[in-house]
């Protein structure tokens, strides 16, 4: 005779997850991967009991996507990158930070006044209607304090964080995602002289295997084998290479349109930004020692931040075509 039901909650029906995460995560397919499952076996109620849903090690150098992976999970699950429980481990790295994290005990000085940054409430608050998931990030992981890695030993391993005052924290509907620059510089040089636009020599980049062992090495020199066992996948990200660099531009680009024409609503207007004003802000957004990430900020200073002069001195018509280039040897771009 057959069973009751199953009935299957916290499932969007938008699409593919994978898909959702390939269209915000550039350059990383093989995390996407790695995470994906762990999300389908908690929407599925097959989950192991007594543990995080998932804990994931991402490594690899800074500005090839790792914090902007678990923001797009974010907003694939809740509808929102903010929806992320952020600690950031260089505030941990000595002993006595850790009681920021979890209060100080009764009895101690400033017990009533320090307020634990980890509480089952400010967890809860990271989950949405669609999800019940909640996703934790300590970032930088191997900055943090060894009082902080023996506290998330009992996280990682029993899904319970024990508060300062005696209370727990459950973390058996979250994914945990710690990020690191362990291993970044072999891996650089394993996947080529340098990347990005300034990239002169190609080689053959290296199987997510090799990267893999090379992250493995690294994390074995640094981390204590008991914490390395807690860790469900270590997932090394690839140095950004030219093309993914360009895509990271055009997302960036579309979003910047998408917010014009949000934000303006009847006084809106279009973009053409012209090959010499993509080159000219690669060449300033993009580096082998940052990736991408300064891209945002040049995006902001010489392209949103000059329109927003031209919107508020009424030199922009509504439905007009803004024309961006950058002529050559100039240090700014041109707008007509």
């Amino acid at each position: 005779m057959a069973g009751p039901p199953i009935f299957i909650r916290n499932r969007r029906p938008t699409l593919n997850l994978t898909e959702q995460l390939s269209n915000r995560l550039v350059g990383q397919a093989h995390a996407v991967e790695q995470i994906v499952p762990y999300v389908q076996m908690h929407r599925a109620g097959l989950a192991p009991e007594g543990r995080p849903v998932g804990v994931f090690l991402l490594l690899g150098p800074t500005g090839t996507g790792k914090t902007r992976t678990v923001e797009a999970l974010a907003d694939a699950l809740h509808g929102s990158e903010k929806q992320v429980l952020r600690i950031d481990c260089g505030e941990f790295q000595l002993d006595h930070e850790v009681a920021k994290l979890i209060g100080a005990p009764p009895g101690y000085l400033g017990h009533r006044e320090t307020t634990p940054m980890l509480t089952q409430q400010k967890l809860n608050g990271v989950t949405s209607e669609s999800s019940n998931l909640s996703l934790v990030l300590f970032d930088e992981i191997e900055k943090a304090a060894p009082s902080m890695m023996r506290i998330l030993l009992g996280v990682l391993d029993k899904a319970t964080l024990r508060l300062g005052d005696n209370t727990a924290v459950n973390f058996d509907r979250s994914m945990i995602f710690l990020t690191s620059n362990l291993g970044a510089a072999e891996m650089k040089r394993e996947t080529g002289s340098g990347f990005g636009l300034a990239s002169v020599a190609k080689r053959a980049q290296p199987t997510a295997s090799k990267l893999n062992r090379i992250g493995m090495g690294a994390v074995k020199r640094r981390f204590a084998p008991e914490f390395v066992n807690r860790i469900d996948a270590i997932v090394p990200y690839n140095p950004l290479d030219d093309d993914a660099l360009q895509q990271i531009f055009e997302h960036q680009l579309a979003a910047l349109e998408n917010h014009i024409e949000a934000r303006l609503e009847q006084r809106a207007f279009d973009l053409r930004m012209e090959h010499s004003a993509r080159q000219f802000l690669l060449k300033l957004g993009t580096s082998s020692e940052y990736g991408a990430r300064e891209l945002k900020r040049a995006m902001l200073r010489h392209v949103t931040q000059p329109l927003a002069a031209m919107v508020e001195s009424g030199t922009v018509p509504p439905g007009c075509e803004v024309v961006i280039w950058a002529p050559e040897g100039s240090s700014r771009l041109e707008f007509d």
